[in-house]
């Protein structure tokens, strides 16, 4: 009994406490009424395309409208070729065909909220690995309509944590408050990334571990991520997102 009390304490202190307190700040913040209502328009992140010549590769997350955008973040990835005079972005929604590419901008504001930095790559680079990126893409299982649930997955940040496990170069996992990041296709219960860097083990994006490189060492229950990176030193919480570096 002992035991279940200390397991349940640090329960509530890793992941109930963050949740709530995030919700208590999303209560009062001024947010959109409805998807109609929402500001979907450019941040003002990226430089004109025609106005930057090397190849690039971003991962953009900004939280999502309702209330769930207290603890939930939608991802999307963005891609240039060198000397391209436009960015292309690829988001997965929950109507229609799932797999949307360049239906909003590409540094756009996800129901009114403003994109996060993921990932800003340029140059060789990311000239490389844009074919490794939109094969991944190509590959991801969950592409035809009726291939989305927003919990525990397959949903948009399924998707992009897919594209991230299967090129590994490009070096970065989505933040704790991508829920959904850790559904794993077709039922694994484990999966290694490509360079065997990162490993994942989870009962259908609901329990699991990921450990390794990039991930650190997180521990997700329900979607809810909690952990900490070593490589860039930083704390994990759910509803909060990285505390440190």
């Amino acid at each position: 009994m002992r035991l279940i009390r200390r397991l349940a304490l640090a329960f509530a202190v890793i992941y109930l406490l963050p949740v709530i307190g995030s919700a208590a700040y999303w209560t009062v913040r001024d947010r959109p009424g409805s998807w109609r209502e929402a500001d979907w328009s450019s941040a003002g992140i990226l430089p004109e395309a025609e106005d930057s010549r090397p190849a690039a590769i971003y991962v953009f997350s900004a939280a999502t409208g309702g209330f769930k955008g207290a603890v939930a973040s939608h991802a999307w990835i963005v891609t240039k070729e060198e000397g391209a005079a436009s960015y292309n972005r690829y988001d997965k929604v929950g109507w229609g065909n799932p797999i949307r590419r360049n239906g909003y901008a590409p540094d756009g504001r996800w129901y009114s909220n403003a994109p996060r930095t993921v990932l800003a790559m340029t140059g060789p680079e990311a000239a490389r690995l844009i074919p490794q990126v939109e094969a991944a893409i190509a590959r991801y299982p969950y592409s035809k309509p009726g291939g989305y649930r927003i919990w525990p997955g397959p949903n948009s940040n399924t998707f992009v944590a897919h594209v991230l496990r299967a090129v590994p170069d490009l070096g970065v996992v989505l933040p704790p408050d991508a829920v959904g990041r850790d559904y794993l296709p077709d039922g694994k219960l484990f999966s290694v990334d490509a360079d065997g860097r990162d490993l994942h083990l989870t009962v259908n994006g609901l329990l699991g571990i990921s450990a390794g490189a990039r991930s650190g060492f997180e521990v997700h229950v329900l979607g809810l991520v909690a952990g900490i990176d070593v490589m860039r030193p930083a704390l994990k919480l759910p509803g909060i997102g990285r505390i440190g570096i």
